[in-house]
């Protein structure tokens, strides 16, 4: 959602502080959750492939990440879709 305004006001969410803020943060989460960055790369690799059948979908837009809360890990998927397939 933080993502989402910022990019609505304008603020540069490519710079480096950002992006260096963001790989921390995913660091962290691969860590505590014991997921490698393979095993989440080939997570977001077989949900393309599946997704795809029955819908089409922006892969270049597709973001998925581990966020912990507390001592539970969540799986978010933001997964831009062009339409559905028939």
């Amino acid at each position: 959602m933080l993502e989402f305004l910022s990019k609505l006001f304008g603020r540069d969410s490519g710079s480096s502080k950002t992006v260096a803020k963001e790989r921390l943060r995913l660091v962290l989460v691969h860590d505590r959750s014991s997921i490698s960055p393979q095993l989440l790369e080939t997570l977001k690799a077989e949900m393309i492939q599946v997704i795809s059948n029955y819908m089409d979908i922006d892969e270049q837009g597709l973001e998925v990440s581990l966020d912990s809360s507390g001592n539970s890990v969540a799986l978010v998927a933001n997964i831009p879709v062009r339409g559905m397939k028939r």
